[in-house]
């Protein structure tokens, strides 16, 4: 067998996108073999809805850069818990910025099993794939053709778990909760729809929904019951619909940057994110509700989440932070990332800001420009810096009550070698958009 890890090294690194299909080809062929396979959550979902199971919550890990090295951070962390019950994901957004299509994102997971010798599903999913609002109104069709399109690549490379984000067309300006989310239920549905029709046989591609735009006011049960009747009554009749619901309870993409550059402390309405996850799933049979922009809460926030039955929780700008902030990062490579930043990404410095706050908002943009240097760190820098977010993956699976949950993950999902129904090839698409975590 190949060397994994240099397989998964130099797909990262090649621009060639046959030489990525083939070095993908011998990670997934080599994943198949040890028992590990891309799977969908849904069943397990669709298991917690019914009341089968409680008490934790489900981390979806955005890994912006040293993909491969914190994938295999995570599944140590997991093993140590024997944890099965985590996502790794990565957002519309991200995709662009960090480099990192669909294709290269699902080897890196499954190159990390396994190196890490796990075996069982592989929870891939892409996030945020959003609707852009002022591109929806000049031309709905196009804009929601962009997506299918990006829905198509992701599948075809193993991403099984789908989270649409169609709440950037809520139109709060409208008289009625019905009128205001009347777009946001179509294209979900319209979209549910069209991944029912590609997705692999023999499973049901795990999709979410979204009712609030992150950053934007706190969600109500009206609007969760009018979206979901909505999009009940669009989704095509004996198909499996949405297995979650992302709600906005307080928190924002990146967090709240002050103008020292550091991260405000946010609060979350608990409240509203327990009593809109029973909701869910008395009356709809979902898992719950989903919270976003999570990973730059303080440390006391994450027991919470498990206790109020918070079905899953997005984490990424944090993780993000430690690799850049770290006392074992090169200062001078991030002196040369920052004065990139100066030099490329001047414009998108709002009046006002102060210098802090842009480079802060702005980092994240080099991870894509900077993909080489960063994976090329000396080698006990890197492994300084995994050790320190290994740490903290440790910590959060733990305050999210995920332990033992590998055994739970496998009474309900059986996984095996699958092949989406995907005609042609996949198209690459334009990674774009402002959904992240």
């Amino acid at each position: 067998m190949a060397n994994i890890e240099n397989v998964a090294r130099e797909l990262a690194l090649t621009k060639e996108k046959n030489e990525k299909k083939k070095l993908a080809k011998t990670i997934l062929e080599a994943a198949y073999e040890k028992g590990i396979f891309p799977w969908s959550i849904n069943d397990f979902y669709m298991a917690r809805g019914k009341g089968a199971f409680s008490g934790f919550t489900v981390p979806a890990i955005n890994l912006r850069t040293m993909t491969y090295d914190l994938a295999r951070a995570i599944f140590r962390a997991a093993a140590n818990l024997n944890a099965g019950a985590f996502i790794f994901e990565i957002a519309k957004s991200e995709m662009g910025y960090t480099d990192q299509i669909p294709l290269e994102y699902s080897s890196m997971c499954l190159a990390a099993a396994i190196e890490e010798g796990y075996k069982g599903p592989v929870f891939i999913q892409g996030d945020h794939f959003q609707a852009k609002a002022k591109s929806y109104t000049e031309n709905p069709e196009k804009e929601v053709e962009g997506l299918r399109h990006l829905i198509t690549e992701a599948i075809s490379a193993g991403f099984y778990n789908i989270d649409i984000d169609s709440s950037t067309l809520v139109d709060l300006s409208k008289p009625t909760t019905k009128e205001q989310q009347l777009h946001n239920y179509k294209v979900c549905a319209e979209l549910t729809n069209f991944i029912r029709k590609i997705q692999p046989n023999g499973l049901d591609v795990s999709v979410g929904g979204e009712i609030g735009e992150v950053g934007g006011k706190n969600s109500t049960p009206d609007e969760l019951r009018t979206f979901m009747h909505g999009y009940k009554e669009m989704l095509d009749k004996e198909k499996t619909g949405i297995s979650k619901i992302s709600i906005q309870t307080g928190t924002s993409h990146g967090g709240v940057v002050l103008p020292d550059g550091t991260v405000a402390k946010v609060k979350v309405d608990f409240d509203t994110l327990k009593n809109l996850s029973k909701l869910a799933r008395d009356e709809f049979g979902m898992a719950g509700a989903v919270q976003h922009g999570a990973s730059t809460l303080p440390n006391d926030a994450f027991g919470k989440f498990p206790e109020i039955e918070t079905a899953e929780i997005h984490l990424a700008t944090g993780f993000q932070n430690m690799v850049y902030d770290s006392a074992h990062f090169p200062k001078d490579l991030k002196e040369k990332i920052y004065e990139w930043i100066k030099e490329n990404l001047s414009a998108e410095k709002k009046a006002g800001e102060t210098q802090e706050q842009f480079i802060y908002k702005a980092r994240k943009k080099a991870l894509g420009p900077f993909k080489k240097d960063i994976i090329n760190l000396p080698e006990k820098a890197k492994n300084e810096i995994i050790a320190e977010v290994e740490k903290e993956f440790r910590f959060l699976f733990g305050k999210l009550n995920i332990k033992d949950t590998k055994d739970l993950v496998s009474k309900y999902l059986k996984p095996k070698p699958v092949t989406a129904n995907i005609k042609g090839e996949a198209i690459s698409v334009e990674m774009d958009g402002e959904g992240d975590d």
